[in-house]
């Protein structure tokens, strides 16, 4: 339990009770006291004895009254007096500081058991056990959308998606690694991916407007039920290494919108070099300078038009035309033939998946 927690609650109570009031752990030192000077000192005449108790005890002058913790109390609050005024305040003030502590840790909890869950620390037979345990509801969909900052920032990324995200009981942030943060968002019906997309954007805007943070967000497959989770997350890892080979200019990238992408990535390198040699026997990919590499690009980008993609580079049709004749006879593949343009497209991909050597979940 943070202390600041009970610093807040007792900072609250202490007009109203209108008597010093505090609270001590199990060995006596005071952890929380509307008087902050006295935060650290050990109260006399408390043993631990007491504290780890259930009734209410006197000592000094002040009523104590233990609290947290089973089959042991782990605190005890304490308030100025031994009358029957001072040990109705303690009473009082142990339910309302259990009930607080009781939702803290919880809260805590759940955090730590979706952790668990989505890095796959968890049994799977112990996964709705341990959700029936802390009251977790297992059937709603949530979805994984994986923060990466890019470069180092003294502004802690954590603290600021916790704030975007207060809603603790339905939303989960969870700290993954120094670069990776996790949001594992409650998804309502109705929610499509462009509506996931337009939260990652503002997620991205606010860290670079307001915090001069970068950052790029992979999102998973939206998932009901807790057990496949795991499965967002890995997805959500996935979009990001794969945006990081083919959509370096992306800073959102979903795990849906991947397409063949997805499937380069999936393949054996060893399968994707056996691929690039069938396909290249004529001539190595790398006779082609990058100034050809442009051009086959531009041809793509325009779905093999050879009349707008000339216009696009400022040269005469005939010259493109040229550029592609010298391309078929390198490389033995008419770029102006659909399947001769898919199977280089392709191979394109797989080289520069070869080149990233991305880290595989």
């Amino acid at each position: 339990m943070a202390n600041r927690v009970f610093q807040g609650v007792v900072h609250q109570m202490k007009d109203a009770v209108d008597r010093t009031i505090g609270i001590v752990d199990d060995s006596g030192i005071i952890i929380a006291c509307g008087d902050l000077i006295r935060i650290g000192e050990s109260c006399k005449g408390v043993s631990s004895e007491q504290i780890s108790g259930t009734e209410l005890f006197t000592a000094e002058g002040y009523t104590y009254k233990p609290f947290g913790g089973s089959p042991y109390s782990e605190y005890a609050v304490f308030v100025a007096g031994a009358d029957d005024e001072a040990a109705k305040f303690a009473s009082l003030l142990s339910v309302s500081l259990e009930a607080i502590k009781q939702l803290h840790d919880e809260k805590f909890d759940r955090a730590n058991f979706i952790k668990n869950v989505i890095l796959d620390n968890i049994l799977p037979g112990d996964i709705y056990l341990k959700a029936r345990e802390l009251r977790f509801n297992s059937d709603v969909s949530r979805v994984c959308l994986l923060i990466r900052t890019t470069a180092k920032t003294e502004v802690s990324t954590y603290d600021v998606i916790q704030q975007l995200f207060p809603e603790k009981s339905k939303d989960f942030v969870v700290n993954i690694n120094e670069s990776d943060i996790a949001l594992i968002k409650e998804i309502h019906s109705g929610i499509e991916l462009r509506d996931l997309e337009k939260l990652a954007r503002s997620i991205v805007d606010t860290l670079s407007s307001e915090f001069y943070t970068h950052c790029i967000v992979g999102i998973g497959i939206t998932v009901t039920g807790i057990k496949d989770l795991a499965r967002s997350f890995k997805e959500a890892q996935i979009a990001l290494e794969v945006g990081k080979v083919f959509d370096t200019e992306k800073t959102i990238i979903s795990y849906e919108n991947l397409g063949i992408a997805r499937l380069i990535y999936q393949l054996p390198t060893t399968l994707c070099e056996m691929f690039l040699r069938e396909v290249f026997r004529k001539g190595s990919i790398e006779s082609l300078d990058q100034e050809t590499l442009f051009t086959i690009q531009k041809f793509f980008d325009n779905n093999l038009n050879v009349s707008e993609t000339s216009r696009r580079l400022f040269v005469h049709r005939n010259t493109l035309v040229y550029r592609l004749e010298k391309i078929k006879k390198l490389t033995g593949l008419d770029l102006r033939e659909f399947d001769h343009a898919i199977v280089f497209k392709v191979a394109l991909m797989v080289k520069k998946y070869l080149t990233a050597s991305p880290v595989k979940y």
